[in-house]
């Protein structure tokens, strides 16, 4: 409830500007048809629920088909691979190409049969029947487009294939009603609450796609099948898929802040600020003689155990060599590299917070080494990571 006003201040504002700016060249040219009649309530529903299914085909296909392409680890042969694939699918669909801000018009202006212009499909544009089956072919291959376009290098974009697909949807749900059951829908007024309804099912998003969509198209007087329809997709979408596009590549990032504040609180705290370096070092040549006075400079009970070239050879603790210590007729019999040994469980600088803290929780240790590839970092305390823990946990809440 707190999103409302500040969507509304910025939905208004943006819309101001860009009138104020480029007045009848604003991005979208919509006029309404005709106001909401209640009795196309069920088609509004029945859009919503549509919407919401291709959300979750658009979030699942997108993620899906960027992980395979990026699988081919030669950048140039990614980007040959997907030039070669979206220019077959826009020779196909020139629809396709570019953002999809054309279409989107030709729809509101009542020209939606032009879709299939300067494609093979030109001469059956007039067939309702084969204009709604390439309709939804497009529908389909458009998530092919912008993941192939995102994966190979370049910017497919989320936003504005999102309004794209929107619009389709909202045009072939219009259409096959008009087709098969001679109702006389407005394809117009559909595209407009089909790109709300697809904001809010791929986006989780319905705010924004209720007020954003009203603002920029000027659309108000469809307000409440925009609320009806992206309600709809939104509970659709989240009963299939509860986490948005963005989440998820967020979460594939590592840099997904949450409103967990246990989990953001470790998103923000960084492992290498964590790690103390203020331990004796040892060599593994020092014999207990030498090693009693490096211990008898220190303040700490754990003795990492590194050679010339700063790699970790093991550790000792203190209660292990304590009795050892006054028995000086050993002093020269025996070494460090007697006494230390590897621990079992360490910490790489490149780990984070969580991960440290699962390692803390299954080891049951209070301190353990950082390892960066063999070489000795220093050790991060249980103590040390639970007092940043608090203090970022109290930053967190204050604000």
């Amino acid at each position: 409830m707190a999103s409302i006003i500040p969507l509304l201040i910025s939905g208004i504002t943006a819309a101001t500007l860009a009138y104020f700016f480029m007045g009848s060249s604003v991005m979208f040219h919509f006029s309404l048809e005709n106001t909401f009649d209640y009795g196309n309530l069920p088609y509004y529903i029945l859009l919503g629920i549509f919407s919401g299914l291709i959300s979750f085909y658009f979030t699942r296909t997108a993620m899906y088909v960027e992980k395979l392409i990026k699988k081919i680890r030669n950048s140039y042969s990614r980007l040959i691979f997907g030039g070669i694939t979206l220019g077959i699918l826009v020779f196909i669909f020139p629809s396709l190409w570019g953002e999809g801000y054309d279409s989107i018009n030709k729809i509101f202006t009542g020209h939606g049969a032009d879709l299939l212009n300067n494609s093979i499909f030109f001469n059956w544009k007039s067939d309702p029947y084969v204009l709604l089956f390439i309709l939804f072919l497009i529908l389909i291959f458009k998530v092919f487009a912008m993941a192939i376009t995102t994966a190979s290098g370049g910017v497919g974009g989320i936003f504005a294939p999102t309004l794209f697909m929107g619009a389709i949807g909202g045009y072939i749900i219009s259409l096959a009603m008009n087709t098969f059951f001679g109702l006389n829908l407005s394809p117009a007024n559909f595209a407009l609450v089909g790109m709300g309804s697809l904001m809010a099912g791929v986006m989780h998003a319905p705010l924004l796609g209720i007020f954003l969509i009203a603002e920029i198209t000027g659309g108000y007087q469809l307000l409440a099948p925009l609320i009806i329809s992206s309600t709809v997709a939104y509970v659709t979408a989240t009963r299939f898929e509860p986490h948005s596009i963005y989440t998820k590549r967020l979460a594939e990032l590592g840099e997904l802040v949450t409103h967990h504040k246990d989990k953001a609180a470790m998103h923000f705290m960084n492992v290498k600020e964590l790690i103390e370096t203020d331990f004796e070092i040892l060599s593994p040549d020092m014999n207990l003689g030498q090693m009693t006075y490096s211990i008898a400079r220190s303040k700490r009970d754990l003795f990492p155990v590194v050679d010339e070239n700063g790699m970790m050879q093991g550790m000792i603790k203190l209660n292990d060599i304590r009795n050892l210590m006054f028995e000086q007729d050993l002093y020269e019999k025996i070494s460090v590299s007697d006494l230390m040994y590897m621990p079992e469980f360490f910490i790489s600088p490149n780990d984070s917070v969580e991960v440290v803290a699962e390692k803390f929780k299954s080891c049951g240790r209070y301190n353990l080494a950082v390892i960066d590839d063999g070489k000795y970092v220093g050790f991060i305390s249980r103590a040390r990571v639970f007092s940043v823990y608090r203090d970022t946990m109290a930053d967190l809440s204050f604000d």
